[in-house]
């Protein structure tokens, strides 16, 4: 399995924008789905964007369609979450995850990272 690498998050104001990384080490990343969810206080974790191996395929959650652009470069291991246009209410724990099949559900993931905060002032 991969071992998972969050970073990027951080303090912004409404407006901003922001780039997470997640940096993938072991297992076969190439060939894996790999997804981003956030988890806000008090809320439970939510799918936020997932993109398939060919790095062409992505899913997003409504709230931030037109917003986030999920990617990856399989050449470093390494999927980003771009977030612009960023709301108060994306404020929370960004995690990244991968899976073995296509899928937006939380328990088919089976790597997760440790979490990177964004708070977003407004």
């Amino acid at each position: 399995q991969v071992q998972l690498v969050e970073s990027g998050g951080g303090l912004v104001q409404a407006g901003d924008s922001l780039r997470l990384s997640c940096a993938a080490s072991g297992g076969t990343f190439s060939s894996v789905t790999m997804g981003w969810f956030r988890q806000a206080p008090g809320k439970e974790r939510e799918f936020v964007a997932a993109i398939l191996w060919n790095g062409v395929t992505t899913n997003y959650a409504d709230p931030v369609k037109g917003r986030f652009a999920i990617s990856r470069d399989n050449t470093v291991n390494t999927v980003y979450l771009q977030m612009n246009s960023l709301k108060s209410e994306d404020t929370a724990v960004y995690y990244c995850a991968a899976s073995n099949s296509w899928t937006v559900v939380r328990g088919l993931f089976h790597s997760w990272g440790q979490g990177t905060q964004v708070t977003v002032s407004s």
